[in-house]
């Protein structure tokens, strides 16, 4: 495997307009003669198919929900960054470029992230023309609002339902090509493998979700972009249906995996209220602009929050970091938030949270106003608790949120399967150890709307594709394989639900490898995740058959991923012998507690190979270069 970052040479403000232009193009009338699939329809995906097909090219769009507009990019509440500088406050895509590559604590590639910040100013405007209904001033220009990591407004926001109304704007420009029959949409249809044919990536081989028919689908570039593997811990913010099968089977093709370890604990989410839950409840880190976040000063203080004076409380995230106060950056107040809990301030059941307090706000800017900002947040939050955050504070702790990990791709977005392309959360390349707010949605749509589309075309332009459909025996040998996994899954007739193996895979991966990790604790789950897996090989329950619509074996399949995919982040944890951004290895911090790097040693990406499923993966290194941030201490103090 080699790792060519394909990096353009010149200054930093000039790669990608340079690069563009000595890119390859295919001209209009052959771009009809040439296939892409996109594998996701979140963002990412919908943006990069809606895009590919306007541009002439013959697109298959393929998601495992019954429409696109139920892709997980939905859920994102708190907005999208764009360095516009509306509020005259300082801002620029420089100081965008920068603040991304500190926040992920100096472990991206500039190169990409500079890109990201260039583009950002395109997606709001392109945004704006589909008619998304970004939050205005009282005068009509575009409001925006601060985020965690910064010290400028630059975050456009639609109240607390940005990644509903952005992926509206992009499904209607994919159903606009639907309708057009330059695309062919797949709903209800989940990749189970990818079709690699002289080093390429030709294809794809799905199973139906409703019938189980297993099929292929060849074509010249596969686009993944099926967004991140949070699900690992089992209790996450993810979706449920939200899964790493379609990036993982490409690993086992032979695509790259960069950074497995890098898992962004998001602070602001609805505690655990039991071991009956599923799945964790997001509330937006926007809160934090106008909410409070504190503690009782003292253990054991159980009265309700409004008879805590304020002499009794403990504002730790005002008092630890000055500067950044309450929007201090996501793996930083997650750490905060947990050390106050280990301390027995926590509050709530079993002492599992800390509060959000909108009091001083309301009191400031009036009820009207709190309402119109954070109203659905608000609703959604007393509709799960019964609790009214008006007038009491809500209850947040730590949660599973993102993955910064993923496929490894060079600056074209291209992994190291030539042909396979990956965009958004599926890939590792912009956010580093940690990402800050609002630029998920940033980058998905930057990859979608402005990057693979040029990308893609260089490449169809600049490869000679030979003649190839789904008659051709790779196609059969990976059904062939799909098939067999399936029927082995339904062979087993255990005694355990496939939920049991996943909710004690989960544990393990939280408990020795969440907010904080360490050489023993990752030492035992790389023991345990093993055992969890030979067990679900000889004990699973997958009741019903492959011949019908059947939910339990869905997940067997993406749990039996999960159990592969586990030990890899233990395994990438355990090598990366440093602390920086969301990777907190206890060993490596500073005095007073935060995150220690080492740039002698581990200034690089981890990249991981498949070698067999009887040898471990092989870890190769990106070197990462700075030649326009200065490495530094990182500190929001």
């Amino acid at each position: 495997m080699e790792l060519k970052s394909a990096v353009p040479e010149g200054p930093i403000t000039e790669k990608w307009e340079r690069h563009r232009f000595e890119m390859k193009l295919v001209n209009p009338a052959n771009k009809r003669k040439h296939s892409v699939i996109v594998v996701g329809s979140g963002l990412a995906g919908a943006s990069a198919a809606a895009s590919m097909a306007e541009l002439g090219y013959q697109v298959s769009c393929f998601c495992f929900q019954d429409s696109p507009r139920r892709a997980h990019s939905i859920a994102a509440q708190g907005g999208i960054n764009a360095a516009k500088n509306y509020q005259n406050d300082g801002d620029s895509v420089y100081r965008l470029f920068y603040d991304t590559v500190k926040g992920g604590d100096f472990r991206s590639r500039e190169a990409n992230v500079y890109r990201l910040a260039q583009v950002s100013l395109n997606i709001i405007d392109q945004c704006v023309a589909q008619g998304v209904p970004f939050a205005r001033e009282y005068g009509g220009l575009l409001a925006n609002r601060s985020f965690g990591g910064a010290q400028v407004s630059r975050t456009f926001y639609a109240r607390g339902q940005t990644g509903q109304q952005l992926l509206l704007g992009a499904y209607q420009a994919l159903e606009r090509q639907v309708g057009l029959g330059r695309l062919r949409m797949y709903p209800r249809t989940e990749m189970l493998d990818l079709v690699v044919i002289d080093g390429r990536a030709r294809g794809i081989v799905v199973r139906d979700r409703v019938s189980g028919a297993v099929t292929s689908h060849a074509g010249d570039v596969v686009v993944l972009a099926t967004g991140g593997y949070g699900n690992v811990f089992y209790l996450s913010t993810n979706a449920k249906g939200s899964n790493c099968t379609a990036i993982w089977r490409a690993y086992k093709r032979g695509a790259g995996f960069a950074n497995p370890c890098y898992t962004q604990i998001h602070p602001t989410c609805i505690p655990q209220s039991g071991e009956h839950q599923s799945k964790l409840t997001l509330m937006s880190e926007s809160l934090r602009n106008d909410g409070r976040v504190w503690v009782p000063k003292q253990q054991g203080d159980t009265r309700p929050p409004n008879q805590i004076p304020d002499a009794d409380r403990d504002y730790y995230l005002e008092r630890k970091y000055p500067s950044f106060g309450n929007l201090s950056p996501r793996d930083i107040a997650s750490r905060a938030a947990k050390e106050v809990c280990d301390e027995g301030r926590g509050v709530g059941p079993g002492g599992r949270g800390v509060y959000l307090d909108f009091a001083d706000a309301i009191k400031r800017s009036g009820v009207d106003t709190i309402r119109e900002r954070y109203g659905n947040l608000f609703e959604m939050y007393e509709r799960i608790t019964a609790e009214n955050p008006y007038t009491v504070p809500m209850r947040i702790y730590p949660a599973v949120h993102y993955t910064m990990g993923g496929l490894w791709v060079d600056y074209n977005l291209m992994s190291t399967i030539p042909g396979l392309h990956v965009a958004g959360e599926a890939n590792f390349s912009d956010h580093g150890a940690n990402r800050l707010g609002a630029s998920a949605l940033m980058q998905g749509l930057a990859d979608g709307y402005f990057v693979i589309p040029y990308t893609v075309g260089d490449y169809i332009g600049s490869t000679k594709l030979e003649r190839v459909d789904e008659s051709h025996p790779a196609f059969r040998d990976a059904e062939r394989g799909v098939s067999e996994r399936t029927a082995r899954l339904l062979a087993i007739d255990g005694t355990r639900t496939v939920d049991s193996f996943h909710r004690e895979l989960g544990k393990v991966m939280w408990d020795y490898c969440g907010m904080a990790r360490n050489a023993r604790g990752l030492a035992y789950a790389l023991e345990k995740i093993p055992e969890i897996r030979a067990d679900f090989w000889r004990n699973v329950d997958v009741p019903g058959s492959a011949a019908e619509l059947n939910q339990a074996l869905e997940q067997a399949g993406r749990v039996a991923d999960f159990l592969e995919l586990g030990e890899l982040i233990c395994r990438d944890a355990l090598e990366r012998r440093e602390s920086c951004g969301a990777h907190f290895r206890e060993e490596f911090q500073t005095p007073d507690g935060e995150a220690l790097r080492d740039d002698a040693h581990f200034a690089h990406v981890a990249v991981w190979q498949y070698r067999g499923g009887d040898q471990p993966p092989e870890r190769l290194e990106e070197p990462l270069e700075f030649e326009n941030v200065h490495l530094s201490q990182r500190s929001y103090k």
